[in-house]
């Protein structure tokens, strides 16, 4: 018998690591709770393996709220969430501890993740207690140097220090070894390089290129666009809480066609031309595209779905160009 060999798996037929459908946040606000911030409006997104898919957008857009409801530090209101191909909307307290396992997160701020009065083994001590109780001392110390090595960071260096003797890009990528340690699926990484100097940025992201090489899903949310081109293999461009353009990165970024990302993009100083010359790039997309609605172009049948995505091409979604509940819709007749 001649065995059939498989069809190779491509991104489309893989089970992603994070698959977002839909998903909305609503946040209660005013006095006594009497109105409604809808901060993440029908978001729907993927991030298989080995990839890096950065949510880009202003402060306020909804991307860290999304990070949180990936992480389930707050609630989803609507949608369904799914890490793996299992359904992880909802989760008991009681599965968290497992959750982690699969999906990690490092935040902004590396130095409010440390208690200053504590040496740093501290935070993988934590992990120890949580997640390898029986393990023995020696297999555990050789566990945290293979972390610290995947993060070039030296255990003489590092282990038996107070985070203030600990540059900020130290503690930045500690704090990946010890998502690390639980050999997780998923890494969601909200705005970490944002608090470290010029000097270390680099680092920090040459390190998630890194990772994501060796298999690593990664969320990465950050409101620089330089840093989405840098590390991303898609983007997913928010405002005000809706998605209005996703897709590859190159893509996006080459031939922006929402009105919102081509204002982002247009507000990223280029070394290579002078204001005049960036003016005049913008004037002549702005022409392109003046009075015609791309998402209404392509899908005539949807008369009002200004939380949609209309395929532009293969990977590439345009939303409708409403950008708020009182902004006209230039649409396509």
């Amino acid at each position: 018998m001649t065995a059939t060999a498989s069809a190779p798996q491509t991104r489309e037929t893989r089970t992603p690591v994070l698959s977002l459908d839909a998903v909305d946040k609503v946040y209660k606000v005013g006095t006594f709770g009497s109105g409604e911030l809808r901060a993440v409006r029908s978001a729907s997104l993927e991030v298989h393996a080995g990839e890096v898919v950065s949510l880009i957008g202003e402060s306020g857009s909804g991307k860290s709220t999304i990070g949180k409801m990936v992480l389930h530090l707050v609630s989803t209101d609507g949608g369904t969430m799914r890490v793996g191909g299992q359904d992880v909307t909802r989760l008991k307290r009681g599965r968290l501890r497992d959750y982690y396992r699969d999906v990690q997160g490092v935040f902004q701020d590396p130095f409010s993740s440390f208690n200053p009065i504590y040496k740093v083994d501290r935070v993988f001590d934590t992990v120890r207690r949580s997640y390898f109780p029986k393990i023995r001392r020696a297999d555990w110390h050789l566990k945290v140097d293979d972390a610290l090595a995947a993060v070039t960071l030296r255990p003489e260096e590092i282990l038996g220090k107070f985070p203030h003797q600990l540059s900020g890009g130290q503690l930045q990528r500690l704090l990946v070894a010890r998502a690390l340690l639980l050999d997780p699926k998923l890494l969601v990484a909200d705005e970490i390089i944002s608090m470290l100097d010029a000097s270390t940025r680099v680092d920090v992201l040459n390190l998630l290129v890194e990772l994501k090489h060796k298999g690593l899903g990664i969320l990465f949310v950050t409101h620089d666009l330089s840093l989405g081109n840098y590390v991303s293999d898609r983007v997913v461009i928010l405002y005000r809480g809706r998605i209005v353009e996703s897709g590859e990165t190159r893509e996006v970024f080459e031939n922006p066609l929402h009105p919102y990302t081509r204002d982002l993009l247009a507000s990223v100083p280029q070394l290579d031309a002078t204001w005049a010359e960036v003016e005049a790039q913008e004037a002549v997309r702005t022409r392109r595209l003046a009075g015609t609605c791309v998402f209404h172009s392509l899908a005539p049948s949807e008369p009002d779905a200004a939380e949609g995505l209309a395929q532009v091409t293969d990977g590439h979604q345009v939303g409708c160009f409403r950008l708020g509940a009182d902004d006209p819709c230039p649409r396509h007749e």
